[in-house]
């Protein structure tokens, strides 16, 4: 946030002690991340987070414009800002990250907004103990920017620029804070955080070096490019005390002609072998992915063999998307691509099949005892449930205090996509 920003408020803010500040948050985690550390930074100098979201000297709504639906909310959200301010609830109102970047003259559409900045250039270090909105319990670590890959779906790299890894060091002081805060789960995020390299080390080197920081603590790798995921990730994820055997790999679809259309022709043999090996290389895995439908080149005929793939495979979790043309990238402008209608049938019925293999493969689940997060009163998670998106455990014996801590949770019963556990004793 800029100095001027910074100032400007402050004059806005003169009968108060400290200038007030309130969060809009949009969009993926590794959004929110951004949004930490601005927000994080500007309390270390001064800045008091609003008690009332609705009411503050400045208000930042961090936007997301990935696909459409990201970019109406985005816009719904800073005209609600706008509403606010002129009711006199905001003195001031500043949009960042993935709209203004992505449409750096669209802020002549929204009068009254005080700042209008995208992503920063140069990698932006918090302030240590950093500001943290997931609670006490887990925490996102960001280790990259940008993204190499160049998905003929995806608008990714036109956005956030190319990859540019976050230093080794920097990486590492933010780990070592976070688990001398009481942090239980770290989150390592990026647009692939399997493309990670800084002074000649990887991303396995990295995980190695957060192994060593003492404490009984989770790291967990969301997002892993199926053709780049190696042995020497599968064997840290073996070996390592404290890796979650938890791999996030995106295969899209699983047709050879869809992929290269994709222009991820890489993971074509990734995309059908590699859950089998992994499975076999790392014995209690939970695998997750997501898949596009109606994507250009989507036949009838290989929508039917991405269904009958995705039954063999029967990943534990699973995401599946209606592709949604983006202008500027190069599957907007591709020919035979099916219809929304077409798009959004095929994702339901590629949703239905998967609730069938989660309630198949969660059945096995009942009566056994495992280890898990208590991330809210009466919520936890265990190794096989990612944040935001896998579900929850819900634990009525874990109580505000057992917050941070790891507990054993025989798992009850089934909940649609969470389960229902009760405190074990442990040992037995």
């Amino acid at each position: 946030m800029s100095a001027t920003l910074i100032s400007k408020a402050k004059v806005a803010a003169q009968k108060e002690n400290h200038p007030s500040l309130a969060l809009v948050s949009l969009g993926c985690a590794k959004n929110a991340a951004d949004l930490e550390v601005i927000a994080g930074n500007m309390v270390k100098e001064g800045w008091v987070l609003s008690p009332d979201p609705d009411r503050a000297d400045l208000v930042i709504v961090n936007t997301c414009s990935f696909i459409a639906s990201a970019r109406e909310e985005a816009e719904a959200e800073i005209r609600r800002a706008l509403a606010l301010k002129k009711n006199g609830a905001f003195s001031r109102v500043a949009v960042t990250g993935c709209y203004p970047q992505r449409y750096p003259d669209a802020v002549s559409k929204f009068p009254g907004v005080d700042e209008w900045r995208g992503i920063p250039k140069k990698w932006v270090e918090p302030q240590l103990p950093a500001l943290r909105f997931t609670g006490k319990a887990f925490a996102y670590l960001k280790i990259a920017e940008g993204c190499n890959h160049r998905c003929s779906y995806c608008a990714i790299p036109s956005i956030r620029g190319k990859y540019r890894s976050r230093p080794i060091d920097s990486i590492l002081r933010e780990a070592q804070a976070l688990i001398q805060t009481g942090c239980r789960e770290i989150n390592i995020v990026a647009q692939d955080p399997m493309l990670w390299k800084n002074s000649g080390y990887r991303l396995v080197d990295l995980l190695e070096a957060i192994d060593s920081i003492k404490g009984d603590f989770w790291v967990r790798v969301l997002y892993s490019y199926p053709s780049e995921i190696d042995s020497a990730f599968l064997d840290w994820m073996v070996s390592s005390p404290h890796a979650v055997k938890y791999i996030d790999m995106p295969v899209q679809h699983t047709v050879a002609e869809v992929l290269e259309r994709m222009n991820r022709a890489a993971t074509i043999e990734a995309a059908v072998l590699l859950p089998d090996v992994i499975r076999s290389l790392v014995p209690g895995v939970t695998l997750r992915t997501t898949v596009l439908t109606g994507f250009p080149g989507e036949t009838p005929l290989r929508f039917k063999k991405l269904l009958s793939d995705l039954r063999r495979l029967q990943f534990d979790h699973l995401g599946a998307f209606a592709y949604s043309p983006e202008k500027g990238t190069a599957g907007a402008t591709m020919a035979s691509r099916p219809s929304k209608e077409v798009a959004l049938e095929r994702e339901k019925l590629v949703m239905e099949q998967q609730k069938a293999i989660w309630e198949c493969r969660s059945k096995k689940m009942i009566g056994s005892k495992f280890k898990a997060l208590v991330v809210a009163p009466g919520v936890a998670r265990m190794e096989s449930q990612a944040p935001d998106v896998d579900g929850v455990t819900l634990v009525k014996d874990a109580l505000a205090e057992d917050i941070g801590s790891f507990i054993d949770v025989k798992i009850v019963k089934r909940k649609g996509f969470d389960f229902i556990g009760e405190k074990a004793v442990r040992g037995k």
